[in-house]
């Protein structure tokens, strides 16, 4: 079923409190930790210093950046997209996040994977805005170490 951007009806059917499938997962490994370290310029010990977190660390090993989990959310595409129907719009961006959230922390070789919902969708005039949450998990595990709004806007 494809569905018109300016469709209200039919596009507030796709909100639901239900989160779609896991994503694949992927492991979360030192040199993509170390890399993003470099990256960013964030090198706080936790991150980076393996024998440092062995002794200090309340985690024994170091942990991934907060924004690494972020930034790899388009590396766990959903098995199937939550908005891939929306037809009629001529641009599709990002528009920004209402929220974020670190809530648990992901240990080094972790494996992890997403899912995500629709939460809301704003139809305007000039617009419609559609608002997707997103969780990461460490595979296994119930409490999402990442929690993300992203809104997006079709033009």
């Amino acid at each position: 079923m494809t569905i018109h951007y300016k469709d209200a009806e039919k596009l507030q059917s796709l909100v639901t409190e239900e989160f779609g499938e896991w994503s694949d997962s992927f492991t979360v490994t030192q040199k993509l930790i170390s890399d993003f370290a470099e990256l960013s310029g964030d090198d706080m010990w936790m991150h980076v210093d393996e024998e440092r977190c062995a002794k200090d660390s309340p985690y024994g090993c170091t942990i991934a950046h907060g924004f690494l989990l972020l930034s790899c959310l388009p590396k766990m595409p959903g098995k199937k997209s939550l908005i891939g129907d929306i037809e009629g719009f001529s641009h599709m961006m990002n528009y920004g996040s209402d929220r974020l959230r670190f809530s648990g922390a992901v240990p080094v070789n972790s494996k992890i994977h997403s899912r995500s919902r629709v939460k809301a969708v704003e139809v305007t005039e000039k617009n419609t805005r559609l608002t997707m949450e997103t969780h990461v998990n460490i595979v296994g595990e119930d409490r999402p170490a990442l929690i993300y709004e992203l809104t997006m806007v079709f033009i």
